[in-house]
């Protein structure tokens, strides 16, 4: 009794999904939807012509007329049609009999007259126009309404065209497209568990709905480039299993005023109707920035959209199933009002990775590489502090493709060591000539780097010296690596540092009597240390307690953005650059004093670069150890 209905005919089943289609119910989305057109008749009614006419020309023999008169007056044809251009039948005797033939008709009077005489039944046939007609009028007209339809097509069809410049140039990733989880994702585990809740809502929203809480509409995700913002958002749309919809905020904004409302307004019409799931902005400082913050003027089109988005970010439930995710690296610049609950509720901090995190974004990128029994991750970790996800990603990469280059099975330590050096020194430069004289500046310089920081308490330990030209400008490098992420800087720590940086130009001085242009960036640097320490971190005595910077900076971005006027005295001036000068000059007595008491390791480490052009940590060590036994 209760298997009645689980299988019906095919035929009412046909009929019930025709009935469904036609009053607009759900339709089978694996099933194509067919549309009968006039154009699909005509082709096929005109195809079909065509291979009767071939096939019917392929059994008729092909006979010059003189040979069809001879066969008449012999007797030997017969159903002879006669039509306007030429003569067809059927041939009755000889080598080509029960063959039809055709002939091309000449101007003949005769003809008829021969065919009456030999009793050779004959009609004839008006030749028929009509295929004629369509092939010289609808041929043409297809042809340009085909061409016309493509036209359109381009303009408008696609989301680059010019009739669908409101349209939202969205890209959509159905739920198994984007293929992307939070196993793929490390380093970031804050972040994750953040995030979580959104999975959960998308999964179960009963679970939350049950006690009368709202999922927050907005999660805005804050971090420096490449620290894998966008990766965490499709994470959590492969997690959801829902439709993912991806647009960056440059998208919106057009050069014609509107343009950008209308497309936020199509991107939430088109996330409505395939709700639940997941939009998100990429890149929302281009879309968001504050209004009013340009002095001279906004771009009204950039405001518009703007307006427009928040308006449509307050015109949906919460508990809609539509969760709104944006990325940006400047939310310093963003709009209040896209900041406030109700909008972007929750912001997530998308931070570096620490030497863990490091570690376990390297296990990820190495599923997929053969790596040697040398390699250990946990040192590569240590030797990338500051590295963000992309940067790991490109070093898995250029070490892995260092090891194809070399012929090599499989990716060693030594390919992960040249990886790092190369990106962060630039590409090696062997056949760059140096004379001699400029490779002994160099030498000294470096070894000046990394005596000044094996003798000062809190700098980093020294991992690699070498005086092989790198990149564009870099003539050599000294390595260092941090023993621990540090979060925070002590006063004693950023006086080491500005030593250590200090400590090439010194020994450059010490050696040779002079100076020269290659300490250009370490003196840059050494002077914005100094500046911050006097004007942003209240480091002088002299100053006290006091900050002299106002410009807004950016917390993930080594950036700021225009200067205000400032808002100190010319006497405070002069004094803060008394002190900038102060602690540069008491940070270079210190450095010459170390070099002048371990002049000898310096002569000795320099010869050995020389030599060798890279001396490793350990043999840095080694080195000073032989040193002191001497």
């Amino acid at each position: 009794m209760a298997q009645k209905s689980e299988r019906e005919p095919a035929g009412l089943q046909d009929l019930m999904d025709r009935v469904r289609q036609s009053m607009g119910g759900g339709q089978d989305p694996n099933k194509r939807k067919v549309h009968f057109s006039f154009w699909y008749f005509l082709i096929a009614l005109m195809v079909i012509s065509w291979i009767h006419d071939v096939m019917v020309q392929q059994q008729r023999v092909q006979i010059p007329y003189s040979q069809f008169k001879q066969l008449v007056q012999q007797g030997s044809v017969k159903n002879v049609v006669i039509e306007p251009n030429r003569v067809t039948g059927e041939i009755t005797a000889g080598e080509l009999a029960n063959r039809r033939f055709a002939a091309v008709r000449v101007e003949d009077p005769e003809l008829v007259r021969l065919l009456d005489e030999k009793g050779i039944p004959y009609t004839g046939r008006l030749e028929n126009r009509i295929l004629e007609a369509i092939l010289s009028w609808l041929l043409p007209m297809a042809f340009f309404i085909l061409f016309w339809g493509f036209l359109m097509r381009r303009m408008g069809g696609g989301p680059q065209g010019v009739l669908s410049i409101g349209k939202a140039r969205v890209k959509i990733y159905a739920e198994k497209q984007v293929g992307i989880t939070f196993d793929d994702v490390a380093g970031i585990d804050e972040a994750k568990v953040e995030l979580q809740e959104i999975v959960e809502f998308l999964q179960n929203p009963e679970k939350f709905q049950r006690l009368g809480g709202k999922i927050p509409k907005g999660v805005l995700l804050v971090g420096a480039p490449g620290t894998g913002k966008t990766l965490l958002a499709k994470a959590v749309a492969g997690e959801a299993g829902v439709p993912f919809f991806s647009m960056s905020g440059s998208d919106f904004v057009e050069m014609f005023v509107g343009v950008g409302a209308a497309r936020v307004r199509d991107l939430f019409a088109q996330a409505k109707q395939n709700a639940p799931c997941i939009i998100f902005i990429d890149e929302l400082d281009a879309l968001g920035k504050a209004r009013g913050l340009n002095p001279v003027g906004g771009h009204d089109e950039r405001e518009q959209t703007l307006n427009q988005l928040l308006v449509e970010m307050d015109g949906f439930e919460a508990n809609s199933g539509v969760i709104i995710m944006a990325a940006t690296n400047r939310p310093e610049i963003l709009d209040p009002a896209l900041l406030r609950p109700g909008r972007f509720d929750r912001h997530v901090a998308v931070d570096k990775p620490d030497i863990r995190g490091r570690e376990a974004i390297l296990r990820i990128h190495v599923r997929n590489v053969q790596l040697d029994d040398d390699v250990d991750l946990q040192k590569v970790a240590a030797m990338t502090p500051g590295f963000v996800g992309a940067d790991l990603a490109n070093l898995v990469n250029e070490a892995a493709l260092l090891a194809a280059r070399r012929n090599k099975d499989r990716v060693g330590m030594a390919e992960f060591q040249e990886a790092i050096d190369r990106i962060i020194g630039g590409l090696e430069k062997k056949n760059r000539a140096m004379n001699p004289k400029e490779k002994k500046i160099v030498a000294f310089h470096e070894a000046g780097h990394a005596l000044v920081a094996m003798n000062v308490p809190h700098a980093d330990p020294v991992n690699k010296v070498s005086i092989i030209p790198r990149g564009i400008a870099a003539l050599g490098y000294t390595q260092q690596m941090p023993t621990e992420d540090r979060y925070l800087m002590t006063r004693e720590e950023l006086l080491d540092r500005l030593c250590v940086l200090l400590g090439g130009r010194v020994a450059e001085e010490l050696v040779f009597g002079d100076v020269s242009t290659g300490a250009q960036n370490d003196l840059q640097r050494a002077t914005d240390i100094a500046r911050s320490m006097i004007m942003e971190y209240g480091m002088s005595e002299k100053l006290g307690l006091v900050t002299f910077t106002r410009e807004p900076r950016s917390a993930f971005l080594d950036m700021g953005m225009a200067p205000r006027p400032r808002e100190y005295s010319e006497k405070t001036a002069q004094e803060i650059d008394d002190e900038i000068r102060r602690v540069i000059e008491e940070s270079y007595a210190r450095v010459r004093e170390i070099l002048t008491k371990k002049r000898h390791f310096l002569d000795r480490m320099a010869e050995t670069l020389l030599e060798q052009e890279v001396l490793e940590g350990e043999a840095l060590r080694e080195l000073e150890r032989h040193v002191r036994s001497e």
